[in-house]
């Protein structure tokens, strides 16, 4: 009888319960918007805030309604107009050039390496032909590119990074925060994230005028004195009137389920880190199949994990991923010609004019990627290892397509 994983790969470990009794406390006075206090009452958001800003280093902090939105406040406040190119991942998903588009600016989309991480030669080239003066950063899914390089690159090009941390909140680089090189950092609260309110988003920087800017555009009308890990009053008078109010404010209810969460992330850290090595164990050395390498420089978030297929042709790749779900094992290939869910490449993203990008189309044409929420166990790992490495043997072996597609035998 062959093996078969019964677990869920979308099932998040539930709210702590200081969280669970935090939120119901706002539920109880009916305070849910940051605003409405009662006299002498701190909000859960700047509270939030506060906190974040802390376990970050940076000076300033603001909590908003979904990852999407910070980067989106991050390239208004930086004075994103319209039709001005972007610089950012070909590899990424569509939240990002989304907030590319949505802030009206045109997205200049930057090669991946094989190390699925932004391709810094073609940053180069990319960012001289276009002028563009900003890079929206993805460390997608939790892979971060050599971040000194990175910064000696913009710097000499005058390129201002904005860092998309949706995937590496509480990773580092050479002990630097993530979120913390670029000039502002974003972050998502979504529940497959790594502190989960279902939806929510924080900016980080050290920037007065950026920070006052952000508060004003989340809607904070003339209420921004009431944030506490924000810029003085002189830094708003000056902007206050020439802001426009793009309300995406994240309210008390959620600010009280994440306090709690931020505690957890060192913990989690190295929760995920159990579950990411003990994946790379069970598939090393497979043959046909290529692991990411993980630099020395990185702390990473090991919540999902990547594994490449060098060479496969569209119709194997579907065959492993549709073996391994007969399996209970849930994959999601970034080659696939149509999104699905969550997963899509560039050229869906008709809105961005997407540009030719051979390398990555190569890098994703391979590409698997699968979830590890931190309700597996390391013995679930294993199994989920065993599994992916028998079918990748069996489909990697297979003579013919027919042969791959057969039916699995019990």
């Amino acid at each position: 009888m062959m093996e078969r994983f019964t677990g869920a790969f979308t099932q998040q470990e539930p709210i702590p319960e200081a969280g669970i009794a935090a939120a119901l406390a706002v539920m109880g006075h009916g305070r849910l918007h940051r605003y409405n206090t009662a006299p002498g009452e701190i909000a859960e958001a700047a509270l939030l805030e506060e906190e974040f800003a802390a376990f970050t280093g940076a000076r300033y902090c603001l909590a908003v309604a979904s990852g999407g939105y910070a980067m989106g406040c991050a390239l208004r406040a930086c004075g994103v107009q319209q039709g001005e190119p972007v610089l950012s991942n070909a590899f990424t998903l569509a939240p990002v050039p989304g907030a590319i588009a949505a802030a009206g600016g045109h997205p200049v989309l930057v090669e991946v390496t094989e190390d699925l991480v932004l391709d810094l030669d073609d940053l180069v080239l990319k960012a001289k032909a276009s002028g563009a003066r900003l890079l929206l950063l993805s460390h997608m899914r939790g892979h971060v590119c050599d971040m000194d390089r990175l910064m000696a690159i913009c710097g000499d090009l005058g390129v201002t990074v904005i860092e998309d941390c949706a995937h590496t909140m509480g990773a580092e680089w050479r002990g630097v925060p993530s979120g913390r090189h670029g000039l502002i950092g974003c972050y998502s609260t979504q529940t497959y994230k790594h502190m989960n309110s279902g939806e929510g988003g924080l900016l980080v920087t050290d920037d007065a005028e950026m920070a006052a800017r952000m508060i004003l555009l989340s809607g904070s009308y003339m209420l921004y004195g009431r944030h506490r890990a924000a810029p003085g009053e002189e830094v708003f008078r000056r902007l206050r009137l020439e802001v426009p109010n793009v309300s995406g404010r994240m309210d008390n209810l959620r600010a009280a389920v994440l306090r709690p969460q931020i505690g957890m992330l060192a913990e989690r850290r190295d929760r995920w880190a159990t579950l990411y090595r003990g994946m790379e164990a069970g598939l090393a050395a497979t043959p046909g199949l290529r692991l990411i390498p993980r630099p020395e420089e990185e702390r990473y978030m090991g919540s999902s994990f990547q594994f490449l297929l060098p060479g496969w042709e569209a119709a194997r790749v579907n065959a492993l991923v549709a073996r391994c779900a007969a399996r209970g094992v849930e994959m999601k290939w970034f080659g696939a010609p149509e999104p699905v869910a969550f997963t899509s490449r560039y050229e869906h993203w008709a809105y961005a004019k997407p540009q030719p990008c051979p390398q990555t189309d190569r890098v994703l044409a391979g590409l698997i990627d699968m979830r590890l929420p931190l309700t597996f166990s390391p013995e679930d790992v294993a199994l989920i290892a065993r599994i992916i490495r028998a079918e990748v043997l069996a489909v990697g072996q297979a003579e013919t397509v027919e042969n791959v597609a057969a039916p699995l035998a019990d």
